[in-house]
């Protein structure tokens, strides 16, 4: 007889952990393309992810030579980790394969193009990872027209609900 999978098992390896969201990037930016990476990390800084601090707000990716950093990225400092703590605001590298970068960064020194990190979150297997969003920047007018297109959806989705 083979073995019976557990399907609780199969689920709960799927599951991801939401650190933060960059809920403004939606609405001040086009995403053209989203990429998964990694990012080096101290043990400090894993240890207030944990515990949900960060702040994704102001941040966004640069490209510094051949790699990619992230940027403005506020991760508090982690009370317990005493004199081992790091700097809340420093540099991080973004990591990824050697073609994605090449592909990204060409993307990104376009004009009116820049990288956005969209979302952080723990993946199944508990490492920290970053959607990094090639976006681009809309106009006054774009934000009015998908903010009404936002409202006419949530209007009929009300609608459909009460009957």
């Amino acid at each position: 007889m083979g073995k019976k999978k557990n399907k609780q098992n199969s689920e709960s390896e799927q599951k991801t952990s939401h650190i933060a969201e960059n809920r403004k990037a939606r609405h001040q930016y086009h995403v053209v393309d989203t990429l998964e990476c990694g990012i080096v990390l101290k043990g400090s800084e894993v240890k207030s992810l944990r515990l949900g601090h960060v702040s994704l707000d102001e941040a966004y990716g640069r490209v510094i030579g051949k790699d990619v950093f992230l940027v403005g990225c506020d991760i508090p400092e982690y009370k317990q980790a005493s004199h081992l703590n790091h700097h809340p605001r420093r540099e991080r590298k973004l990591l990824m394969h050697k073609i994605e970068r090449r592909k990204f960064a060409e993307k990104a020194t376009q004009s009116g193009h820049t990288l956005v990190p969209l979302k952080m979150y723990f993946n199944h297997r508990g490492i920290c990872k970053v959607l990094l969003g090639l976006c681009k920047g809309k106009q006054v007018h774009d934000k009015r027209q998908s903010m009404k297109k936002r409202d006419t959806q949530r209007g009929l989705d009300r609608a459909m609900r009460g009957r």
